[in-house]
């Protein structure tokens, strides 16, 4: 009961510190990247960062890996035309960091790549190399895009959902 108690405190404590992670430079940066990314692909990403789970999920005891795949569905991540969407969401309060997939995408790849990106990531965000680690994990997953989804060449390639983080 305290460690839930203590949980909930932490994530209202924190609750607005998103903004402040990411300055409006940093967030101009990342669109630029991830529409770059889009480019080379005919997948979609998305980022994705909150500072804390809204209290209906800390209240139900959610995990990190629940509010992304409620977010996933949420941001449309999951509808495009090749199922082949990938969300990078990061719960700053509890440093938690997952990557969900699209089915398209995940059928693909060994869940332990994407593993060894969150791990890769992980160690950025200690070392406060914040930018780093988000600008290395867009890229070794616009890497397994343009793997098994390139962009073909002079071929339409809509650009399905916004490129800005989101910021929450």
């Amino acid at each position: 009961m305290l460690a839930r108690l203590a949980r909930l405190l932490r994530h209202r404590w924190h609750d607005d510190d998103a903004r402040r992670a990411l300055p409006p430079e940093l967030v101009e940066r990342l669109t630029r990247r991830v529409g770059a990314s889009e480019q080379r692909h005919t997948g979609e990403v998305r980022i994705c960062i909150e500072a804390a789970l809204p209290l209906s999920y800390l209240w139900r005891d959610a995990t990190a890996r629940e509010r992304a795949v409620v977010l996933f569905g949420k941001l449309r991540v999951w509808d495009t035309e090749q199922n082949n969407g990938v969300l990078i969401y990061l719960l700053l309060v509890e440093h938690a960091i997952e990557i969900v997939a699209d089915r398209g995408l995940a059928q693909r790849v060994d869940p332990g790549e994407w593993q060894r990106i969150v791990q890769r990531m992980g160690s950025a965000f200690r070392e406060q190399r914040f930018e780093e680690g988000l600008t290395q994990a867009l890229a070794e997953v616009s890497a397994l895009l343009v793997e098994h989804f390139p962009a073909a060449p002079g071929a339409a390639n809509p650009n399905e959902l916004p490129d800005e983080p989101v910021l929450g």
